[in-house]
């Protein structure tokens, strides 16, 4: 029988494995997270028909005469680059930019993917179409994600109620202006709360004293309770800060336990970055630590992956930090169905850690990368495909009517 015949049949398996790859990529154009791939050939063994010899004194050396024996399918690489960004608005859609992969636990196996398109069970898990559990980690109480210990399911408890939290310390920023006259007030305001969660609206009043550069600072709630009185705050000729000396605080007050039974106190009021030039008065209450109850109301998701609580409270506070995984060679995992992909042999291990470390990829929110598929160049591959097996086909015709003209020798 002719070796051509059975090189051109394996050229007809080679062209129908590239014709199947290229069919499952254009099938999966539209699939969130899809990494397209190629088809790689290469030849089989060759037969020697006359092997090749050395120069010698008396004569030139000589090639080996060598006839191929067909073609076979070397490898199916992936493309990882990444994929256009579809934006969908919807929080729980998260988009690696960059490598990586997100972490999803099925059963009591890990499997890893880059389809962010997640959603929330009956537990309140952030789960994948089919069932796997997105991992990373929890925060805990007091909103501390600690992203060196193992990871574990993450979940976003809607309506979880935080408690009170008293007001210890105050803030306050900006200018207070250098052209005031003597006995000028100017206030500010800040609602502070007690540990029942209750709120106390606090004033502080700046009265331009008759020393040069020198402000006094009185504290009182709206109730009329004197908190602070007569504090002292200066600046030098350069409009900085000198008194309070540094950290630039107030000394603490506690309110009155005749009057404030649950608010205990001591609080401590920072005016280290306010400043005396001239202009406008710019001052503000910039911040206090406390708040009063509130319900968990929504999320938001950070470049870093960490899913930050926000509360009816106003508290804005980490849930959980969401786990990326990296592998020395991506193109050595086995892919498990469903978008995902488990450890394989030549994979390397999981790399697991935060987002933006380590060469991993940072988050983005309300966002889904879609497949990396370039339907021009799968519609090229596909014609080419398509000659490929018809030019084999081909061969096999002509070495079939060689053979019959063979047979027909003997007529």
């Amino acid at each position: 029988m002719l070796r051509s015949m059975f090189s051109a049949i394996s050229g007809l398996r080679a062209h129908q494995t590239k014709m199947d790859v290229v069919g499952n990529n254009i099938a999966n154009v539209n699939t969130v997270g899809f990494k397209g791939s190629q088809t790689v050939f290469q030849d089989t063994l060759s037969q020697v028909i006359r092997a090749g010899g050395a120069p010698a004194a008396d004569r030139g050396g000589t090639n080996p005469a060598q006839v191929g024996l067909g073609v076979k399918v070397a490898a199916t690489t992936t493309n990882w680059t990444q994929g256009a960004t579809q934006s969908t608005g919807r929080s729980t859609d998260f988009m690696i930019e960059g490598d990586g992969f997100f972490v999803t636990r099925a059963g009591t196996e890990s499997l890893y993917t880059r389809a962010g398109s997640f959603d929330f069970d009956g537990k309140g898990s952030l789960v994948t179409p089919t069932g796997g559990v997105l991992q990373g980690w929890m925060a805990d109480a007091n909103g501390v994600v600690n992203p060196n210990g193992p990871i574990g399911d993450l979940s976003v408890p809607y309506g979880q109620i935080v408690s009170p939290k008293q007001s210890t310390t105050g803030a306050l920023v900006g200018n207070l202006p250098a052209g005031a006259a003597t006995g000028d007030t100017l206030q500010t305001g800040v609602t502070m709360y007690d540990n029942q969660g209750v709120a106390q609206k606090v004033f502080y009043n700046f009265t331009k004293a008759a020393a040069a550069n020198t402000w006094t600072l009185d504290i009182k709630h709206e109730n009329g309770t004197s908190l602070v009185s007569g504090a002292t705050v200066a600046f030098n000729a350069s409009g900085a800060l000198t008194t309070p000396a540094a950290p630039g605080t107030i000394a603490p007050f506690t309110p009155p336990a005749a009057t404030f039974p649950s608010w205990t106190g001591p609080v401590t009021v920072d005016v280290a970055t306010l400043t005396q030039f001239g202009g406008a008065n710019t001052v503000t209450a910039s911040d206090q630590n406390g708040y009063g109850l509130g319900s968990l109301q929504s999320f938001q998701l950070g470049n870093d992956g960490t899913i930050m609580g926000v509360y009816s409270n106003g508290l804005r506070q980490p849930l959980g930090k969401l786990a990326l995984a990296s592998f020395n060679n991506p193109s050595g995992l086995q892919k498990a169905g469903n978008s995902t992909f488990r450890v394989g042999d030549n994979s390397g291990v999981a790399n697991v850690g935060q987002a933006g470390v380590a060469g991993r990829g940072v988050l983005n929110s309300g966002a889904l990368e879609m497949s990396n598929v370039d339907l021009a160049e799968e519609f090229t591959g596909l014609i080419v495909a398509q000659r490929g097996f018809q030019a084999n086909s081909k061969v096999i015709t002509s070495s079939d009517e060689i053979l019959q003209d063979l047979v027909n020798l003997k007529r």
